[in-house]
């Protein structure tokens, strides 16, 4: 007998057939002997709803009043599949977040988990009852609801596994593992059999969809066996993401990654000298704006341009900030820029093969895309690019590296 935690995301219980369906599914555990905590999203497309009944009311909705918002999506879901189960003559019991005491910091929109009671959850579990669990939510020290940010849920499903102990965490999703790159854009894309965290974490750091990159985190943390698969196919074994590396079989490049979701800032005329870009980073990173890539230019004038990447959605507040700070220190202009994507190599087989760089590089410019902007660390390299040229780099670079043939072939 195992501890499976099951992780449903939105397109998983977007209908009533298909919560029926993942009650079946988690039944065909349960017969096996398995205990099962089943966390799920809301239903496809209500979190979005819900943002925007909010925005009709008031254009920048109070955070707090949001998280009370958006977080009765899970609630609806959890309580139809408990149904659902019931229904299948199983025990089933729902929970939100705040009900399972999963403890988190005070940013709204945004939370951190701190801390998660599993008391009650291993009695249910212990006297033969599904605990079904509202993904993406918990409550913090006042009591007020708090949500973890889009695609939270994953986080919630790693984090209960963590906390449990579970013997495995399974993230069921529209997709039945983790691919090369999107199929949507290379139909060419192989699933990958197995893909290490350290791989992940960059491939979910940097754009990739199918997993949330705190999910990842907490999950490497806690040394959490991880799993991708689909929750519309019956069979297949997915992708297992694994601690171990096999050198002798490691590609070089494992995925490629892209992100249209981020924003370029570019601060010129900015004078160069000790502890500038503090002055500029500690406003931005105080207004909670999380920054990406950093580039610095000095000039010949004695100025230096320095330009970094955020999330698309708060270019507007850190124009805002950057147009204060440069005031404060003297700089010409702030510039941004909505129209770049990023795109990036990964893989751990980085550490033994020179030239990956010089090969990206060349592939891109017999396509005629100019970069912008570099960023490395042992097992990536990303670029910043003009967003229409997005697919086409991912393309190249998917047949350069040869991402479509199986490791044994290649």
């Amino acid at each position: 007998m195992a501890l499976i935690v099951q992780k449903y995301g939105g397109t998983s219980v977007g209908s009533i057939e298909r919560i029926r369906n993942v009650a079946e599914r988690v039944a065909k555990f349960k017969a096996l002997g398995h205990q099962v905590v089943v966390v799920v999203s809301a239903m496809s497309g209500e979190t979005n709803r819900l943002i925007a009944l909010a925005k009709d009311i008031q254009k920048v909705p109070d955070p707090r009043e949001l998280d009370v918002l958006v977080s009765t999506g899970e609630q609806v879901t959890i309580a139809l599949l408990a149904m659902a189960l019931k229904d299948l003559g199983l025990r089933a019991r729902s929970y939100t977040g705040g009900q399972v005491r999963i403890l988190t910091d005070d940013a709204h929109t945004k939370a951190r988990i701190l801390s998660i009671d599993e008391e009650n959850l291993r009695r249910d579990l212990d006297s033969g009852h599904v605990v079904v669990v509202a993904g993406f939510q918990g409550v913090d020290a006042a009591g007020n609801i708090t949500t973890l940010g889009r695609g939270g849920s994953d986080t919630t499903g790693v984090a209960l596994a963590a906390a449990l102990k579970a013997d495995e965490c399974q993230i069921y999703t529209d997709v039945d593992g983790v691919y090369t790159t999107d199929p949507r854009i290379v139909p060419e894309a192989r699933r990958l059999k197995t893909i290490t965290f350290e791989e992940m974490l960059e491939m979910a750091s940097l754009g990739s969809k199918v997993l949330q990159i705190r999910s990842v985190e907490f999950a490497g943390k806690y040394k959490v066996k991880l799993r991708v698969l689909s929750s519309f196919e019956d069979e297949g074994e997915g992708t297992l993401i694994t601690f171990e590396e096999d050198s002798m079989e490691q590609p070089v490049i494992s995925g490629i990654a892209f992100n249209r979701d981020e924003a370029k800032l570019t601060i010129v005329g900015v004078p160069d000298k000790p502890g500038i870009a503090a002055h500029i980073l500690g406003p931005v990173a105080e207004a909670n704006i999380d920054v990406d890539m950093i580039v610095q230019n000095v000039g010949v004038d004695g100025t230096t341009d320095f330009s970094f990447t955020v999330n698309r959605n708060e270019l507007k507040k850190a124009l805002d900030v950057l147009n204060m700070v440069k005031t404060a220190i003297g700089a010409r202009e702030v510039l941004g820029d909505d129209k770049i994507a990023k795109v990036s190599i990964v893989g751990v087989g980085m550490r033994s093969h020179a030239g990956i760089a010089s090969k990206m590089f060349k592939a891109l410019a017999e396509e005629n895309i100019n970069i912008q902007m570099i960023s490395t660390s042992e097992i990536k390299i990303s670029v910043v690019l003009d967003d229409k040229y997005m697919e086409l780099a991912v393309r190249a670079l998917h047949q350069a590296f040869e991402l479509d043939k199986s490791p044994e072939s290649a």
